[in-house]
């Protein structure tokens, strides 16, 4: 029965691609996932670093390090009969990370948060005291929002239609299309502190918040109601975990196996992908082909443009608005690291920094820096007694810095703007004395692929989330000009995170299914167990 099941080939083995392969081999269909890396995971693959002389191994994710609203990725574990928890470990941060906020000559305000909100109520009202009564409004009010877009959400978008099936009446007071994240929480909160300190969490969108839409304060509510997550092992782990369970329902996971290309037969509205071509095999038949690569990259890469409307065209294509791009330091450090888990350091100058990294393609004097100190709670992560660090810079993309700078030339200075920032802002004296190894990564090089694959402008958040690229203007699951064809991760809805980029695997998943003519996997569940938010049995510790 199963030899007569249709065919899938999966291009990406990312977090949308493991999470296709899970529900459509639970549903039956025999599937084979082409990755290009030496590893699973994409994005959300491992940078392991060696120290010189036998220093030690360290491990550190090489994109995502938040892990929000685990119950997505439950969904798809339980589709496939299947317990997250068997395959990860998680532990609930609390707190769930630093704000240190910089001040024009003043000393910087520090803030941890919560998921306590009544306790972090009283840390904004420390800050400002008529703001905090305003934070447990903002929660519900955003509780509402997040409920009525859920169906939004796991719904597919093919059209201004489908979004009028899926959005309630009700939401629409909500949607506040004229306002920004900034704008909208001017309603709530009057010091500009305290706004930064619940809209800094655009910059998962690659997006400033005085220019993210407003819907995305939903963004900030998720972790204060579900929580900020760290999978032992780093988020690499839990893609580990996804293709352990895909290996045991047989799809076969071909590391170092880039897609080199898309075959076709047909022209026009009756065109149809019938394969895949790599290097090692060729020509290879499958009945469907879903892409979690990079979607602008891969429609100009791989779909020729005489099978693309014209609104794909490579030109329409890289005219569109993308996110901002970043600059990353991966550090094995000497001795132990004292920040949290998580620390954000936002600009002294930060609209300056946003309009420098939106509009401006220049780097700023005082740039908003992350940083993530796992090992301080994950001993997997660094040898005893010393530190893996993960840092992170937002930068601008390569379209908006071409001309201006020069990232392999400037590849030293860059460099030094980043550890003086964690000299300066985050207090670690001594940092260039203690890096015993080290890898970076500039937005050139995430445009240029080479480990994982290539990113359309080296924009590392995908397509911008503005409202005109928003819900059916994504790139589209069901690729409408080629039968067979699929897309799935942040350039499609719901957009750009793991949470959603699960989500995005649900929707393709099953629309594929009801193609296939197969029952959809996670169909089979019943509908409290679907919609449940499972936490309290998981570990918390502190960041």
């Amino acid at each position: 029965m199963r030899s007569s099941a249709a065919t899938v080939a999966v291009v990406g083995a990312g977090p949308g691609g493991l999470a296709s392969a899970m529900l459509l081999a639970a549903s039956g269909l025999r599937v084979t996932c082409f990755e290009s890396g030496a590893m699973v995971g994409g994005r959300t693959s491992r940078v392991v670093l060696d120290a010189i002389g036998g220093g030690g191994r360290f491990g550190l994710d090489r994109g995502p390090t938040f892990f929000l609203m685990p119950y997505v990725l439950e969904e798809i574990f339980a589709a496939t009969g299947r317990r997250l928890t068997d395959y990860a470990e998680l532990t609930r941060l609390d707190p769930m990370y630093r704000l240190i906020l910089g001040r024009p000559g003043d000393q910087p305000l520090t803030i941890d948060a919560t998921q306590d909100v009544e306790e972090m109520s009283r840390r904004i009202g420390a800050i400002e005291p008529k703001d905090a009564a305003a934070f447990g409004r903002f929660i519900r009010d955003n509780r509402a929002k997040l409920d009525l877009m859920e169906p939004v959400l796991r719904s597919p978008m093919r059209s201004a239609l489908d979004v009028v099936r899926a959005a309630s009446p009700k939401f629409l007071p909500h949607l506040n299309a004229h306002l920004s994240v900034n704008g909208l929480l001017k309603k709530y909160f009057s010091n500009p502190y305290v706004r930064l300190a619940v809209s800094f969490q655009s910059k998962y969108l690659g997006m400033s918040p005085m220019e993210c839409p407003s819907i995305f304060t939903i963004l900030p509510f998720i972790e204060y109601e579900y929580g900020v997550w760290h999978p032992t092992g780093g988020c690499h782990a839990l893609m580990l975990g996804m293709a352990q369970a895909c290996e045991e329902m047989g799809v076969e996971i071909r590391c170092a196996s880039a897609v080199t290309g898309l075959e076709f037969e047909g022209e026009g509205r009756g065109s149809r992908v019938t394969g895949v071509r790599t290097d090692a095999r060729g020509l290879e038949k499958f009945d469907h082909v879903v892409v979690n690569a990079d979607a602008a990259w891969a429609l100009k890469a791989l779909i020729p443009e005489r099978l693309r409307p014209r609104s794909d065209s490579d030109s329409a294509m890289d005219a569109k608005k993308y996110s901002c791009s970043t600059y990353m330091l991966y550090l094995g450090v000497d001795g132990e690291v004292d920040l949290p888990h998580h620390t954000i350091f936002v600009s002294s100058k930060y609209e300056q920094n946003l309009r420098d990294i939106t509009h401006g393609g220049t780097l700023s004097d005082d740039p908003s820096v992350y940083v993530c100190n796992p090992s301080k709670l994950d001993p997997t992560l660094a040898p005893e007694g010393k530190s893996a660090m993960y840092v992170l810079m937002p930068t601008p993309n390569t379209r908006e810095s071409a001309g201006k700078i020069d990232w392999s030339g400037n590849a030293e200075s860059v460099r030094g703007v980043v550890l003086d920032q964690l000299e300066r802002r985050f207090g670690i004296s001594g940092i260039r004395s203690r890096i015993q190894v080290e890898q970076a990564i500039s937005p050139e090089e995430w445009r240029a692929g080479g480990v994982i694959g290539a990113i359309n402008h080296g924009a590392t958040f995908n397509l911008a989330h503005n409202l005109g690229q928003m819900l059916h203007k994504r790139v589209p699951h069901q690729y409408p000009a080629v039968d067979g064809l699929w897309f799935v991760g942040g350039g499609t809805h719901p957009g750009s995170g793991l949470p959603v980029i699960f989500l995005s695997a649900q929707i393709a998943a099953r629309e594929l299914c009801k193609r296939a003519g197969v029952r959809y996997a996670g169909d089979r569940l019943p509908s409290e167990q679907v919609l449940v938010r499972p936490q309290a049995a998981l570990q918390l510790a502190g960041g």
